[in-house]
């Protein structure tokens, strides 16, 4: 099982696995211990909430190792199943702890930005280019040869079909 106990004994593997040497993750570390309870705070004391507040399942992993999951994620960017099984947890609590600590990762180091939210059908070639300006398209025609077969029976029935679909 991947956690910070294990994998702070061998330094070299640490960066590989995350990216950040001990003395910053530690230093990451502090800065979300330190902002941590405001911030549970301020989530719990929303308006929308449809639950009450102490309800629901707790976190398998301590604080100092829910950030340790959130950069293998971005690190290896494997599956939330993958991740899972490597820290011991089940998917959802990967997704959960990962959209739980991500504000707060962010405000400590730069992270990569999600570039859609949500996922949508492009429907108009204004939407595509609103997303992606000067986009470009290209089409792969490449000719794939298909194989004729022996029968004779066959061959008429592909070439008949041919001159029906053909203007």
């Amino acid at each position: 099982m991947l956690n910070y106990t294990t994998l702070s004994k061998h330094p070299e593997q640490f960066k590989t696995f995350t990216g950040l040497t001990l003395q910053e993750i530690n230093t990451l570390n502090e800065q979300i211990h330190q902002k941590y309870q405001e911030y549970e705070q301020k989530q719990l004391q929303r308006t929308n909430r449809k639950r009450a507040i102490g309800t629901g399942q707790p976190f398998k992993l301590d604080l100092t190792n829910r950030p340790l999951t959130l950069l293998l994620y971005y690190k290896l960017y494997t599956s939330s199943t993958l991740l899972g099984y490597l820290c011991n947890l089940t998917q959802t609590s990967v997704l959960r702890t990962i959209r739980k600590l991500e504000p707060l990762v962010q405000e400590a180091l730069p992270t990569p930005n999600k570039q859609h939210q949500k996922t949508q059908r492009l429907t108009t070639i204004t939407k595509i280019e609103k997303l992606f300006p000067g986009f470009e398209t290209f089409i792969d025609a490449t000719e794939q040869e298909i194989p004729r077969p022996k029968n004779k029976q066959s061959v008429k029935h592909i070439t008949a079909a041919k001159r029906k679909n053909t203007p």
